[in-house]
């Protein structure tokens, strides 16, 4: 189990503050990792490295830059299983499911390693016969991924993969209650002989400082956040100061609608598939079900049928199809929710 962070391209072992936190198993509340609590220091650290390294990566090329990104996917199949245990443990999700997560992550990276090679540049008719305009597109600098807890994997690698097959160096700041698999993803790029300094991941618990870092600094010219639509919100205000280039993946609001021509065993399962995938727990769920008046009986009765054969348990016991909400407070709005239902 990797308990340390990846700062500047190495591996270090204790943070600025000197505290620690803990990270605890969801399913049974026992610590599985003690690790260095990161801050605004490690993360000033690492953008300070990723901005001395980044030209230097950007000068290579496409095909060099997609050697790196196929070995690092390479190294995330031959783990998988390995990754997928970690995922489970710091998580919850069943592993039938983390498995599916790290097929899915590595994806991503194959398929950016192979678009770089493709970013074409463009001529633009002048408006004067002796002049030619030429668009070359250039990586843009140091970039930045704030992630969620829900993905750990997928999300870093969306984000990662695009990054540096244009050519741009990466600091990541990974959720708090999964910081494993995050770390996981800096060792085997590393392994694949990523640049030393290009890829941080920094974890601890002082978000505001370790986010301050990122949104202060101009060598930071752009920000991947997926999360909450307030933070989202928030991170868009602070951006414009330095002008930096925003992509956000924030909350929505997924209403499943079953009409009485629907097929309902088909409903039945779209909606458990949506619904109880990650035990509820992404920005996609169903989070209300509407059923025309015809059918609605029939539906309930089938999807009553379906979620009584659920196992839940520990991700990691066999037949498992339903894991533990990933922190109490998880189980406390979801209770709240029950509750505000049932009255």
């Amino acid at each position: 189990m990797l308990e340390e962070l990846f700062v500047a391209g190495e591996w270090v072992g204790g943070s600025a503050s000197g505290r620690t936190f803990e990270l605890t198993n969801p399913a049974n509340g026992q610590t599985i990792a003690v690790l260095p609590d990161g801050g605004r220091e490690e993360m000033q650290r690492s953008i300070d490295a990723a901005a001395a390294v980044q030209p230097e990566w950007a000068e290579r090329t496409a095909a060099d830059r997609a050697a790196i990104m196929q070995s690092a996917a390479r190294l995330m199949h031959e783990r998988k299983e390995h990754l997928a245990r970690v995922m489970t443990l710091e998580q919850g999700k069943p592993l039938a499911e983390s498995r599916g997560e790290i097929e899915y992550a590595a994806s991503f990276i194959e398929w950016f390693a192979e678009e770089g090679k493709r970013v074409y540049g463009e001529t633009i008719p002048a408006s004067f016969p002796d002049k030619r305009i030429l668009v070359i597109k250039r990586p843009i600098g140091v970039t930045a991924a704030i992630t969620p807890w829900n993905f750990p994997a997928a999300m870093i690698t969306r984000k990662l993969g695009p990054a540096i097959a244009a050519g741009c160096a990466m600091v990541i700041k990974p959720a708090r209650l999964t910081p494993l698999s995050a770390l996981e993803m800096a060792a085997i790029f590393e392994e694949a002989e990523l640049p030393k300094g290009l890829l941080s991941v920094v974890v601890g618990t002082d978000t505001s400082g370790m986010t301050s870092a990122i949104m202060e600094d101009e060598r930071v010219r752009k920000l991947s956040f997926t999360g909450s639509t307030e933070v989202g919100k928030l991170l868009m205000k602070q951006s414009a100061d330095t002008m930096k280039r925003l992509s956000l993946e924030l909350g929505g609001h997924a209403p499943f609608i079953v009409f009485e021509d629907a097929d309902i065993e088909a409903a039945v399962e779209g909606a458990l598939v949506s619904k109880m995938r990650n035990m509820g727990q992404t920005c996609v769920c169903a989070n209300r079900i509407f059923v025309q008046r015809g059918v609605v009986e029939e539906f309930a009765r089938r999807l009553a049928e379906k979620m009584s054969a659920m196992k839940v348990g520990d991700g990691l016991e066999e037949g498992v199809t339903v894991g533990p909400l990933v922190e109490p407070k998880a189980v406390e709005k979801v209770e709240h929710h029950v509750q505000d239902a049932l009255e």
